[in-house]
């Protein structure tokens, strides 16, 4: 599995604790940044690019990190193809990718407790299957329609 990954400086440590984790598990990793601690950035020059990967069909699934994780699922929603859920804890990982196909997850890095628990919403957005069925027809209608008044 080909897994996209960016963050901003809150993020950053729960992103190479992802990243290892990953590697560990055999998955290939495109890492957008943040690369160094202590430097104070901009979440969309890391989030575009990852999210950019994602929607061109170069990874299976993304994941993004900020401090509140809304800025990051913002940017990664702008993109047509990409359905990017803002996910805190377990029981929404399981339905954001269960219910609502999601391919890129937005972590909140100031409000996940702990490295486990990071750890385990990944695991679940990982290992759960979309159902299909009433939420594939939810998901046609996702994208906006543009009435063109004629």
């Amino acid at each position: 599995m080909i897994i996209s990954i960016g963050s901003d400086h809150t993020g950053i440590n729960y992103k190479k604790l992802i990243i290892n984790y990953l590697i560990k598990k055999g998955d290939r990793v495109k890492d957008f940044g943040l690369f160094r601690y202590g430097e104070k950035v901009d979440y969309p020059d890391y989030i575009h690019p990852t999210a950019e990967f994602v929607e061109k069909g170069k990874a299976d699934f993304g994941i993004v990190i900020c401090g509140s994780g809304n800025g990051a699922a913002m940017i990664a929603n702008k993109y047509p193809k990409i359905r990017a859920a803002l996910v805190w804890k377990k029981e929404i990982a399981f339905l954001a990718k269960r219910h609502n196909n999601a391919n890129i997850i937005s972590l909140p890095a100031r409000f996940i407790e702990n490295k486990k628990e990071v750890l385990e919403i990944i695991k679940i957005f990982i290992q759960t299957d979309f159902e299909g069925g009433r939420h594939k027809i939810r998901i046609k209608k996702i994208p906006i329609k543009i009435n063109n008044p004629q």
